[in-house]
């Protein structure tokens, strides 16, 4: 479609040298065209290009001490994409790959995401180049108050909402959100990932893993077909990695391989999930180290990893859940997927698959769980808190899970009836496609031209 791509072009001239975020916007944008065609009201509006330029862009320096007395310089971001459906609303990652063209990714992503899960929440995500890795805890402290010193003008609970990501748990936010609070004198719900002890949510830490296999469940079941006995291949082993292998386990999967930076384990008996949590929760360690406990399980180094992938799509398996990071798996690792007999490939991180990789997985009638649906029981549950600090409430564990249990088979029925009214059953990539653009996009008209 000649608009698609010229919105595309047009893109690449007005934000140069941002590959991560074209290729967001051109996974999205493709999938948009029946429905474009169909409704002509989006392109009379001019929605694609008020949409891919974000409401406010936020760069600045962090300057900090480290332990040794020197001044250390970072850049922060935070990309305020859309506030049609609500306050801004996406995590903070604090990352040495951090950029501008990551955080606007992330962002444009986040728009979608946060429309499916049906709640009042726009899209934003924002980080810094900052690596929490081998800094002491008063390093990290001291950053995040610089971080923060910055970002608070621009935050509030009705305004915009960061939450964790990648490198942000529970110990960063607590830094941010007391520096936060030292500085505008108030309580607010502005951040959620919270501490459970001080106006976190129950299952916060837990809920996109979760949330990523209830979303599997319901995949599989509108096959004929269960998580009972199923192998699985779960990349990652950070929050989203243990804790879709703890929910796997729960609902009688079996996760068989998990990765880290440095490489990846696979062992045919089944992961030993207390022994993951305490080599990376407990000792912030590496997965080498599993096998000084069992000797049976095999370790690939990263720097042993076949030149065309990675090595944890190379094993034969049921299920894929890429939970690791952006652009994991690629066409030649979606081959492997496909020649191990994977049925489906259920994505917990942002946008781990690549382009082609999901073009061939659709091609060959793989079941496939896009991101922004399947992993979005985090912000979902994030929202959640937001709802629990407002009200000044709290929620169960329990309650929490039947929240986010109903929240997941909705955004599933979603992207399944939306694929279906534009004629491709089962492409679920297509239909959370339309259905968050749809509902965004309607708002933005609705508001006026603003």
């Amino acid at each position: 479609m000649t608009y698609i791509h010229d919105s595309i072009e047009q893109l690449r001239k007005s934000s140069p040298a941002q590959t991560e975020f074209y290729q967001a916007v051109e996974e999205i944008l493709e999938s948009l065209a029946p429905l474009l065609e169909k409704n002509p009201k989006y392109r009379q509006h001019s929605i694609i290009e008020r949409m891919l330029e974000p409401e406010r862009q936020l760069m600045f320096r962090v300057t900090w001490v480290d332990d040794d007395g020197k001044v250390q310089v970072n850049k922060g971001y935070r990309i305020e994409f859309n506030s049609a459906l609500g306050p801004y609303k996406g995590g903070l990652r604090f990352h040495p790959s951090v950029n501008a063209s990551i955080v606007k990714f992330l962002g444009f992503e986040q728009i979608f995401k946060n429309a499916l899960t049906g709640l009042p929440i726009g899209g934003g995500k924002g980080g810094a180049n900052f690596d929490p890795k081998g800094k002491s805890d008063g390093e990290i402290m001291r950053f995040c108050q610089a971080f923060m010193t910055e970002l608070y003008r621009h935050i509030g609970p009705n305004t915009d909402v960061p939450a964790g990501d990648i490198g942000v748990g529970t110990r960063e936010i607590g830094y941010m959100f007391g520096q936060y609070k030292r500085i505008v004198n108030r309580f607010d719900g502005v951040l959620t990932g919270k501490s459970t002890l001080w106006g976190g949510s129950a299952l916060r830490v837990e809920a996109t893993g979760y949330g990523c296999v209830y979303f599997a469940q319901h995949m599989l079941e509108d096959a004929d077909d269960t998580l009972e006995d199923k192998k699985c291949l779960v990349s990652g082993s950070g929050n989203v990695a243990i804790y879709t292998m703890e929910k796997l386990y729960e609902l009688g999967a079996k996760p068989i391989a998990c990765s880290d930076s440095s490489g990846t384990l696979y062992h045919q008996a089944g992961i030993d999930l207390d022994l993951i949590k305490e080599i990376k929760q407990v000792r912030s360690g590496r997965l080498r180290e599993y096998l000084e406990t069992h000797d049976d399980a095999e370790y690939t180094a990263s720097d042993d990893y076949p030149e065309d992938g990675q090595q944890i799509w190379r094993y034969s398996a049921d299920l894929a859940f890429p939970c690791a990071t952006q652009n994991e798996l690629n066409e030649q690792d979606a081959q492997c997927l496909l020649e191990n007999g994977v049925k489906a490939v259920i994505e917990g991180a942002n946008m781990p698959c690549t382009n082609k990789a999901i073009d061939l997985l659709l091609e060959q009638q793989v079941l496939f769980g896009p991101a922004k649906a399947a992993n979005a029981g985090g912000v979902a549950t994030s929202q959640l808190e937001m709802a629990q600090n407002s009200s000044m409430t709290r929620w169960s564990r329990e309650e929490v899970d039947e929240k986010l249990k109903d929240i997941m088979q909705r955004i599933y029925q979603d992207a399944k009836r939306t694929a279906e009214e534009f004629d491709a059953p089962k492409n679920l990539a297509l239909g959370a496609n339309i259905a968050g653009f749809r509902r965004v996009a309607d708002a933005m008209i609705a508001q006026g031209v603003v």
